[in-house]
């Protein structure tokens, strides 16, 4: 996407780039959300600043801020903060997860797994997450790239208790994780990079790998936590 001049845009043009009404941006300019536009005469401009603050109002309206808590959280952003440090901090808040749930029905759901499914089936997928019910009849939400998961879980006649069981050890594993791991990035290499120097460009492109690495080092320390214990369990049969 082309780079945006500084303060160019008029209010229109803003509300289009950020994917909001003209009345909401006037809205949160008015609560002191994004800094008063360049004046000439009577017209307003509007650049990368305000679209960088507005994308991160957005972000935080995604993940359930109210209005209130949104205003608190720009307060601690100095005026003064570049448009590539606002960014940064919504790249910190994006969901790690982009493949976004589609609603689905259950033929659809059918078409897309290959094989016919019954009540058990449903419950199984649900069971392990894949989809979820909605409020209407036979509706389901499912992000498409676990229904090859799903399938596959199918395919290996898991029993429904079974299912079960393992989706609670992997919810709280997960909470535990995300938490822990959360924490050491707050605490111990976020105030590291503040104070790096680095750019907020080259600070944006290591959270980004930041990602992928910790879900893989993730996967790696269960298959070996696996592997260690089908040695004990040998050890203590012998």
């Amino acid at each position: 996407m082309p780079a945006i001049p500084a303060e160019t845009l008029n209010v229109e043009q803003l509300a289009t780039r950020v994917g909001m009404s003209v009345r909401t941006v006037r809205f949160y300019a008015g609560r002191g959300l994004i800094p008063p536009p360049r004046r000439e005469g009577r017209h307003g401009y509007y650049g990368r600043d305000h679209i960088a603050r507005l994308e991160l109002v957005r972000e935080l309206q995604a993940h359930g801020f109210t209005l209130s808590a949104i205003e608190g959280y720009l307060e601690n952003i100095p005026e003064s903060a570049a448009p590539e440090r606002v960014a940064l901090h919504r790249t910190l808040l994006a969901p790690w997860n982009t493949n976004l749930p589609e609603t689905v029905t259950r033929s659809e759901l059918e078409t897309r797994t290959g094989r016919s499914l019954t009540d058990d089936d449903i419950e199984l997928l649900v069971a392990v997450g894949v989809v979820e019910p909605t409020p209407g009849d036979d509706v389901f939400q499912v992000a498409p790239a676990h229904l090859a998961v799903g399938a596959q879980f199918l395919e290996t006649d898991m029993p429904l208790d079974v299912a079960h069981a393992a989706r609670k050890i992997f919810d709280e594993a997960g909470h535990k994780v995300a938490h822990d791991i959360t924490e050491i990035f707050r605490t111990m290499w976020w105030p590291a990079l503040r104070e790096s120097g680095r750019s907020a460009e080259d600070i944006t492109a290591l959270v980004e790998r930041f990602k992928p690495l910790t879900i893989q080092a993730l996967v790696t320390a269960y298959e070996s936590a696996v592997d260690e214990s089908k040695r004990e369990t040998v050890r203590r049969r012998t």
